[in-house]
Parts: structure tokens; sequence; C-alpha cells
């Protein structure tokens, strides 16, 4: 879930059970809903209306009493595919008691999220470091880590209270970024991080048309040029959190990936053309998913899509003057420039009724050109408000 203050995933929190369902072939356990989650869990652990802790997949918890019948799994939560007489049950995530966590149910309300008083992160290490500044806990390490010797005598107490954190956060917070930083001066230009389906189920009341489009796994890149002062312009390359200085620059891949695709694409020029265009917009941006394989032939995520090159696929365009442009407008501009956009299956798709069928439609293979291997899920985009977006990650991708 997205947390409107933070902007950030967070992979733990408070919960309503909407509803108890049986399933088939099981006696045992039965289903809870939450949202659009399925969780199984033991018969007559929750009721409708009961607040549980809800875990979502991917994480990892910490290593404690608590979780130790995860141990087996190392501690990881990850989406289960259970046979059943009419086909199979979805688990995705875990639902817990607050009572099984220590945690008073009197203390607690919908919507609070535990993600950092109990210690979840993401399982996959390279995304434990990658969004490690994400952790809600980041602001107040990093301003307690620039005097040592307070942190060290007050640190505890000051994180433990709420009205400390926002204020020694405030005063020691600030900090110029480093040249390598994610550039966040630009207001239209924000880090990829799509809201998942499961967590805004009554999108599917919304019956204005949307632009369905494939999501590829690969790895979050992003393209800027500010125009400056004499005619001169900056040119950014970023990851989904650093900005990438030079082609040689390390990264958590083998090879600078970021910079190979500018390379074999010619961004640069591509944005240059626009803001030469355009001498009202002081940047412009392509945003995407660089995939396939690297020039040195490491596998993006394992190439999952079993590219047999290095693809980028755009999925946002923006200018400086009304932000992010429509997905079908944006993918015939970068279509002259020899630029690839994600696969468009739908220009005016209406979300179905039905939350299950919605959630089967994102499996099968994947659209894109010279792809062999299964789609991640759809991404859908309004089309009145290219703003309004959200995902459906496929639960079969998932378990592959």
């Amino acid at each position: 879930m997205i947390n409107n203050e933070t902007g950030m995933r967070e992979l733990c929190y408070v919960v309503k059970i909407d509803g108890i369902e049986p399933i088939p072939g099981k006696d045992r356990v039965e289903c809870a809903k939450v949202g659009g989650w399925t969780v199984m869990v033991r018969k007559n652990q929750f009721k409708v209306g009961d607040l549980g802790v809800y875990f979502e997949i991917d994480s990892k918890t910490p290593e404690t009493e608590a979780f130790a019948f995860l141990a087996p799994k190392h501690y990881a939560i990850k989406t289960q595919k259970y046979r059943i007489p009419d086909g199979h049950f979805y688990s995705q995530g875990l639902l817990m008691n607050l009572e099984e966590l220590d945690l008073n149910p009197t203390d607690y309300k919908e919507g609070d999220f535990l993600t950092e008083k109990l210690g979840v992160t993401y399982y996959v290490a390279e995304d434990n470091k990658r969004k490690a500044k994400e952790n809600p806990d980041a602001k107040i390490n990093a301003a307690l880590a620039r005097h040592p010797e307070f942190a060290k005598k007050y640190g505890k107490i000051v994180k433990k209270n709420k009205f400390l954190r926002w204020f020694f956060t405030l005063i020691w917070g600030k900090k110029k970024d480093s040249e390598t930083a994610f550039p966040t001066k630009f207001p239209f230009v924000k880090k990829s991080d799509e809201e998942r389906c499961e967590n805004m189920t009554w999108i599917l009341e919304n019956k204005t048309p949307f632009v369905k489009t494939t999501k590829i796994d690969g790895t979050s890149t992003l393209f800027v040029l500010e125009r400056k002062p004499f005619g001169r312009t900056e040119f950014y390359v970023c990851s989904r959190n650093v900005r990438q200085l030079t082609p040689d620059q390390k990264t958590f891949h083998d090879d600078n990936v970021y910079w190979q695709v500018e390379f074999k694409y010619h961004i640069k020029d591509f944005l240059n053309d626009m803001l030469k265009q355009h001498p009202e917009w002081t940047y412009v941006a392509l945003q995407g998913e660089t995939a396939g394989i690297s020039e040195n032939g490491y596998a993006i995520q394992g190439n999952p899509h079993k590219f047999d090159t290095l693809r980028f696929f755009g999925y946002n365009f923006i200018d400086s003057d009304k932000g992010r442009w429509g997905s079908v407008e944006a993918r015939d501009l970068t279509a002259q420039y020899g630029i690839e956009w994600v696969p468009i299956v739908d220009e005016n798709y209406i979300l179905p009724d039905d939350f299950e069928e919605f959630k089967l439609s994102a499996d099968g293979p994947c659209e894109a050109l010279g792809a062999s291997g299964r789609r991640e899920g759809y991404v859908y985009r309004n089309v009145a408000d290219p703003n309004l977006s959200f995902k459906n990650v496929s639960r079969e991708y998932l378990m592959h």
C-alpha cells in the first residue's frame, strides 16, 4: 500500500476483515478478504469486521519467535497457489491477529502502518538496499547520524517520541543533495511506484476509459533534459533512486544499463529536439523500463520476458508545462524517434465489474515484440486524467 504522506510503499499495516469465505476442499482453513487480497487463515481465526495485521507479498519479517512458523520459508511472504476442486486458490500475503504480535487492539485502528515498528523489510536483498531510503525511519536516522554523540545518548528517546522525531528531523534533516541523488526539483517527475489494484478495489466503479498497457519487468529508468541559461542544457540519467553521472558509475547490475540505453536509443537527442520545438518548456523527461540483456550479457532481473538484446520501453513522457502526457500521444511521439513504448493493448478499456475476472485478465504471455515469456501484468492510465493510474500484477507471474 502506498503511504500518501510519504509517497512510499508500506509492507505491513492494520486492516479490517471485509469478508470470510470457505475454501472448497479445505476444512481447517478459510479465506479472509481484505480489499482485493485473498488470504488463507485458520478457521475461525477472524470474523468480518475484525482488525488484523496484514503483511504484503514480497515482504520479509524479522527472524523472531512471533514469526518462527515462517522459518522454513526464510521469513519471506510470497503468493501461494493451492489446488482446489474448481481450479486454484491464491493466498496473497499474511494475516495475523494483533494479540499474536503483542499489540493491544485498543491502541490501533484500520490504516495504521506497522512496517517500521515490526521491522518488516523487502524480501529481495537488492530491494532492501535500493529502497532503504524509503523506510519511514530513514529521515530521523539520517538526522541523528549527523550528531553521533547526541544520538548515542538520546537517539532511542527521540525515535520513540513523535514530536521529538518531527522536531529533530526539521532542524537536522536537511542535507544538500549529493551529485548522485535522484533529482527532486522537477515538479512532475516522480519515482515510479503504481498502487496495486488490490488496495483500491473501488476503482472498478470508474467506467471511464483507461489505456491498458503491458507491465514490463526490468529496471526503472529516467532521462531528464533541463534548460539552462545561455543556451546550455543539463542531462540526467537515473535509475529508480540514483543519478548515473557517467557510463562507468557502479550500479546494482553488472553493467550501467541506463547509459547503454541512452547510447542505443539516442534519448538525449530526442529530448533536445523537444526543447528546441518548445522554447516555453524548462525541462522534458522520459521515464520507462529497461529490460533484457545488457551489452556484456547481464540478464536484467533474470530477463523473465526472454528478450535477446537490451530493450527500453517508455511509459511516461513529461514536459514542464502540463506534466505527464497521455500514453497514446506519447507513444506516437516517441515512435518517430525509434524509441519503444510499453505495448498498448487497449486504448479505451472499460474496467469490469467483477474483481476476480479483472485479476485473471492479467495472466498470459507478454505482448512486447520479441518476448516469449509471461507478462508481469497490466498498468492502467485514465484517458481523461493520465495521473490516475494503477497496476494489476499477474498472480501466475508471481508464481514463476
